[in-house]
C-alpha cells in the first residue's frame, strides 16, 4: 500500500496555507511530519482524510487518484486519530469502537461477532479493556484518545493517519501509543510536536516551515541544532545515545531570548 502526494497545494480563505508539498507513505513507513504551530502540518493531513480540498495537486492511494475513491472505499484503507474529539451524544467505549467497523458493512446492517472480536481487540491493543463498558464522556482526554486510535484500529486499515496523536497523553502512554502503532507494520503519517519523539519512531521526516517543507530525511540525518534554530527560532544541543541510537534533545533561548 503507499500513499504519494504531488504537487499538493491548499489555500484556506485566500491564504495558500500548503506550497507545492509532494511525500509518499510506504508500508512500514512510519512518517512524521513536524514543524512550529502555524506551519500547515494538520492542514496537510485533513487535506490527506479529505476534511479539506487542495487547490492543485493529486493524492494517490496505491496508484489510485483520491478524488476517484467513494469515501467509504478510502476509510476501509485509511484510519484517522486527529487531535479534536470532543463529542455532543454520548457512546459507551465500545459503541466508538465498533464505528471503526462501519466502512466494511452495508448501510443499516447489523454488527456481527466478527466486527465486535475486530473491535474488541482493538480495546485491547491500546490497555483500555476494563474501560469497555464506561461512558466515553467520562474519560479523560489521554483515555479518550486512546479509544480513537482503537477505532481507527477497529478499521483494519493500510495507511493510519494521526495528527498531534500523543496530546493529552502522559509520557508512558505517549510511548505506547507510538509503539504499538509502529508495531503494526503498516505505513503510518503522523504529525508530531515531539521532536524526540518523532526521531525515535519515524523512520522517515518531513519539516514544514511557513507550509513548504524546509527538508526531509532520516531523523538521525536532518534534525541538526542549526536545522531547529531555522525552523523553530530556538537554540538546542543534539546528542545520540550510544547504547541505544536515540537522539537527546536538550532547548535553550538564544541570546537575547527571554524565558
Amino acid at each position: 500500500m503507499e500513499l504519494a502526494l504531488k504537487n499538493i497545494n491548499v489555500e484556506l480563505g485566500k491564504q495558500h496555507i500548503i506550497r507545492d508539498i509532494s511525500l509518499d507513505v510506504q508500508t512500514g513507513d512510519f512518517v512524521g511530519i513536524i514543524g512550529p504551530n502555524g506551519s500547515g502540518k494538520s492542514t496537510l493531513l485533513r487535506t490527506v482524510y479529505r476534511v479539506l480540498t487542495p487547490a492543485s495537486g493529486t493524492i494517490l492511494l496505491d496508484g489510485q487518484d483520491l478524488r476517484n475513491i467513494k469515501f467509504a472505499d478510502s476509510a476501509k484503507k485509511v484510519g484517522v486519530v486527529g487531535q479534536f474529539n470532543h463529542l455532543e451524544f454520548d457512546f459507551t467505549v465500545m459503541d466508538m469502537v465498533m464505528m471503526g467497523r462501519t466502512p466494511h458493512k452495508k448501510m443499516l446492517a447489523a454488527d456481527t461477532f466478527t466486527d465486535y472480536e475486530i473491535a474488541l481487540a482493538a480495546v485491547r491493543k491500546v490497555g483500555m479493556e476494563p474501560y469497555a463498558d464506561r461512558s466515553f464522556a467520562s474519560l479523560s482526554g489521554g483515555e479518550k484518545q486512546r479509544i480513537i486510535l482503537a477505532r481507527a484500529l477497529a478499521q483494519q486499515p493500510q495507511i493510519l493517519v494521526l495528527d498531534e496523536p500523543t496530546n493529552h497523553l502522559d509520557i508512558k502512554y505517549q510511548l505506547q501509543l507510538l509503539a504499538t502503532v509502529k508495531s503494526l507494520g503498516i505505513g503510518v503519517l503522523a504529525a508530531l510536536h515531539d521532536l524526540s519523539l518523532a526521531a525515535m519512531y519515524c523512520t522517515k521526516l518531513y519539516v514544514l516551515k511557513d507550509g513548504e517543507i524546509v527538508v526531509s530525511g532520516p531523523p538521525n540525518k536532518i534534525l541538526t541544532p542549526e536545522l531547529v534554530r531555522t525552523v523553530y527560532e530556538i537554540g538546542c544541543d543534539i546528542r545520540e545515545n550510544p547504547d541505544n541510537g536515540y537522539l537527546t534533545i536538550t532547548y535553550y533561548p538564544e541570546p537575547g531570548q527571554h524565558i
